[in-house]
C-alpha cells in the first residue's frame, strides 16, 4: 500500500522555524514529484511548494525566501523547512505525490 506519512508540526512562536517530514513508500519516491499544500481553517486548500522528480523547486509567493523544500532519496523522504513563521502560516500541511496521493496531514500553529 502507498503511503505518505506527515510529522513535524507542532507549537511555534512568531518568527521561529520547523521542518516538517513526509516519509514516502520506497516503491514510488523515484517516480513522483511531491507538493506540500497547506488548509487554514476556514480556508481552501492551497499549494506551498513543490519539488520535481530531478529536485527542482518552486514556491508560493507568499513563503518564498522563508520555506525550503528538499528530497533525499536514500530516505525516500521529502522535506518542507519553515523559517520565520507568522501566524497567517498557522495551518494542517499536507504532503502530496503528484496531485494523487494525500498524507493525512500535520497541524502547524504559530502563535505567542
Amino acid at each position: 500500500q502507498v503511503q505518505l506519512e506527515e510529522s513535524g508540526g507542532g507549537l511555534v512562536q512568531p518568527g521561529g522555524s520547523l521542518t516538517l517530514t513526509c516519509v514516502v513508500s520506497e516503491s514510488i519516491f523515484d517516480n513522483y514529484g511531491f507538493n506540500w499544500h497547506r488548509q487554514a481553517p476556514g480556508k481552501q486548500r492551497e499549494v506551498v511548494a513543490s519539488i520535481t522528480v530531478d529536485g527542482y523547486s518552486s514556491y508560493a509567493p507568499f513563503v518564498k525566501d522563508r520555506f525550503d523544500i528538499s528530497r533525499d532519496k536514500a530516505k525516500h523522504t521529502v522535506y518542507l523547512k519553515m523559517n520565520n513563521l507568522q501566524p497567517e502560516d498557522t495551518a494542517v500541511y499536507y504532503c502530496n505525490a503528484a496531485g494523487v496521493l494525500w498524507g493525512q496531514g500535520t497541524l502547524v500553529t504559530v502563535s505567542s
